[in-house]
């Protein structure tokens, strides 16, 4: 029972975090300026990484494309990890375990690289 509920668990965890976070990013929260002004890229970088964590949100609950958002997550995780470590500061524990749950949802649904659904 578990196996059947716990990806659907994990998938609702993950959208609410990255829908959060994305809208954070798109609608300009004050933190998630001052946090890409920190990282230097230009806040060209804040929308992009906000509209890659809301649509692997959404792409997480598409049938046939959840290995794709899952897989954005994932990446987009990484870097935010790297970012923590090397730029912004210690706090990359929060990160690191978003990109974990994704990495879950990616392997429950690696299926899909070889055509069949899970």
């Amino acid at each position: 029972m578990i196996g059947k509920y716990l990806p659907l668990a994990v998938k609702a965890l993950l959208t609410l975090a990255f829908v959060a976070a994305g809208a954070a990013k798109l609608i300009g929260a004050e933190m998630m300026v001052a946090t890409f002004d920190a990282i230097g890229w230009g806040q060209w970088f804040r929308y992009l990484t906000g509209v890659i964590e809301v649509g692997a949100a959404i792409l997480l609950w598409v049938p046939g494309k959840q290995i794709i958002g899952a897989a954005l997550l994932v990446a987009t995780m990484i870097s935010a990890v790297a970012f923590h470590l090397l730029v912004l500061g210690p706090s990359a524990l929060p990160a690191a375990i978003l990109g974990v749950l994704a990495a879950y949802i990616l392997y429950v649904h690696r299926g899909q690289l070889s055509g069949q659904t899970a």
